[in-house]
């Protein structure tokens, strides 16, 4: 089902902020060193830039958002890019209803819009679908960035905390988030670049 709030975000008459019409940078440098490979998930999809850059480097890549105007404007892109990939309006908190196991997760700036209680539900819901050995690049803005506007800020703690069991945090670094938001005078904002590997265990 079509969640409306979240079409909202894409029927503005202007970009949402996540919205650049490329990939991230810090996803383009996975990719480029084939880290982006076999079965992909891109959680919380938006236009599917990731998906797209996924599959553009052989994956066999899906896309997931809760936005049916964001699908349909990935899907038509995949098309005009002659690209193949999937694409799905679903819930990223059920993502074992999509009934698919993935080698590879993305995750573009979805982990920090949930509350505590949400952030649990999430994490379990990416478990469900990647395979023990797999792992998820999770880009989230970093309690770094200065100022209270946008999204919520994550440490790395916090990050380490939500994926303390099953999971064995890679590694932490600093990335950046290239957006569109004139209001506030930036074109990036502080990120943390988290690599998470599966361990099938809790």
């Amino acid at each position: 089902m079509t969640t409306p709030s979240r079409d909202d975000a894409y029927d503005r008459g202007v970009p949402a902020p996540w919205d650049i019409g490329r990939p991230q940078p810090a996803f383009v440098r996975l990719a480029e060193q084939g880290l982006l490979a076999g079965r992909v998930l891109d959680s919380g999809c938006g236009t599917g830039e990731h998906t797209l850059l996924a599959a553009a480097h052989g994956a066999d890549a899906t896309g997931v958002d809760a936005s049916g105007l964001a699908i349909r404007r990935a899907r038509d892109k995949a098309a005009e890019r002659g690209l193949v990939a999937r694409f799905e309006i679903g819930d990223v908190l059920r993502l074992a209803d999509l009934g698919l196991a993935f080698d590879v997760i993305i995750d573009s700036g979805v982990f920090h819009v949930f509350d505590d209680e949400d952030r649990a539900r999430y994490v379990t819901s990416l478990a469900s679908v990647l395979r023990p050995g797999g792992r998820c690049y999770l880009a989230c803005f970093s309690d770094r960035q200065p100022g209270t506007w946008g999204p919520r800020r994550v440490s790395q703690d916090e990050l380490r905390a939500a994926f303390s069991r099953g999971w064995d945090v890679v590694r932490i670094e600093a990335a950046a988030f290239d957006i569109n938001e004139a209001r506030i005078g930036v074109s990036s904002v502080s990120a943390w670049l988290a690599v998470l590997e599966r361990n099938g265990q809790g």
